[in-house]
């Protein structure tokens, strides 16, 4: 499985992508703002993407809606990773097309149980 995962933060980049190796998904690419993230969705096929909410440029509610408006990329299962816990919050981000949502701080159990949820579906 192919990741992606779009933060702005180098060290939540860094902390999200050793939890995925330590859960045995290796084949990570990274972003740091949706703008970035589309690029790089654009350079090849992603299994799951998991984004923060807010990041300059492009935000992870923006880069889902561009996301889910290319060609192909409506199915592709996405994980929202961010500080943002307002229940207002996580119904707009499911309604732009998040498939499941984590509140930082997060531990890497809930993180696989996110995705494992997530790949389910």
């Amino acid at each position: 499985m192919r990741f992606l995962v779009v933060d702005d933060s180098s060290t939540m980049r860094r902390i999200i992508i050793n939890t995925l190796h330590k859960l045995g998904h290796q084949d990570v690419v990274e972003a740091a703002n949706g703008r970035e993230g589309i690029d790089r969705v654009t350079e090849g096929p992603v299994d799951l993407i998991i984004t923060d909410w807010n990041m300059p440029e492009m935000n992870g509610i923006e880069f889902i809606r561009s996301l889910r408006a290319m060609n192909g990329q409506q199915q592709v299962p996405v994980l929202m990773v961010t500080t943002n816990a307002a229940k207002d919050d996580i119904v707009e981000a499911l309604r732009a097309g998040v498939n499941n949502y984590v509140v930082k701080p997060f531990t890497p159990d809930t993180i696989r149980e996110k995705i494992d949820a997530v790949m389910a579906r």
